[in-house]
């Protein structure tokens, strides 16, 4: 029953700041055990997961993106964002946020998906 929807500005510039939004429903995003990340998908390229936020708060970013990443959540709204700074035209990409959870005892999966939003990065 949970949906997941981004919303982003379509077109950033080069140096900028990208900031997306996914808005939650059919359930919240402090429920247990679940994870709320973010995965992204450059054109003719794989998914490439780029952070997380846990249903408690903590947060975890891939290695290659940690230093530009910050994902953070609004619980009153339902919400988590993500915030990648210092744009180039290689950030370019659909953004999709997804729903994490244990499939069973050995396998971790993300299992509800948004409709992704296209990010361009360019002057």
């Amino acid at each position: 029953q949970v949906q997941l929807q981004e919303s982003g500005p379509g077109l950033v510039k080069p140096s900028q700041t990208l900031s997306l939004t996914c808005t939650v429903s059919g359930g919240s995003i402090t429920s247990t055990y679940y994870s709320w990340n973010w995965i992204r998908q450059p054109p003719g390229k794989g998914l490439e997961w780029i952070g997380t936020i846990a249903y408690g708060g903590d947060t975890y970013y891939s290695p290659s993106l940690k230093s530009r990443t910050s994902i953070s959540r609004d619980t009153s709204k339902n919400q988590f964002t993500l915030q990648l700074s210092s744009v180039t035209p290689e950030d370019t990409a659909v953004y999709y946020c997804a729903r994490g959870g244990a499939l069973n005892y050995y396998t971790y999966a993300f299992g509800r998906w948004g409709q992704g939003t296209r990010i361009t990065v360019s002057s």
